[in-house]
């Protein structure tokens, strides 16, 4: 039986309580995001998207806006005219969850 992919899942809410991803683990979803890359000592993952103007970056914004609505699972996003930096962790643990490698996926989606 074949592994689901992250684009697959749904993610999960996550209350804590609940330990983050081991760096294994990380390299592991890594290797389906590999546009995304690991920030602040494997707590965070972070990629950048460029626009051809800020109509475009905030056309995005929107998209995974809503995305992460319907994940109920949500990035930071820094936007600086025709470029979007979203960076992805799972507060409630302090570090990198399944969650957000699966919205990182679907991210990569859109």
């Amino acid at each position: 039986m074949k592994a689901k992919s992250l684009l697959d899942k749904k993610c999960v809410p996550c209350e804590g309580g609940v330990p983050p991803l081991i760096p294994a683990e990380v390299k592991k979803f890594l290797s389906e995001t590999p546009e995304w890359e690991v920030i602040e000592e494997n707590d965070k993952i972070s990629r950048m998207f460029k626009f051809k103007n800020f109509v475009e970056a905030m056309k995005f914004v929107n998209k995974v806006a809503d995305l992460a609505e319907a994940e109920n699972h949500h990035p930071d996003f820094d936007v600086s005219y025709s470029k979007v930096t979203l960076t992805l962790w799972t507060h409630a643990i302090g570090g990198l969850s399944e969650n957000d490698f699966i919205l990182a996926a679907k991210i990569d989606q859109l």
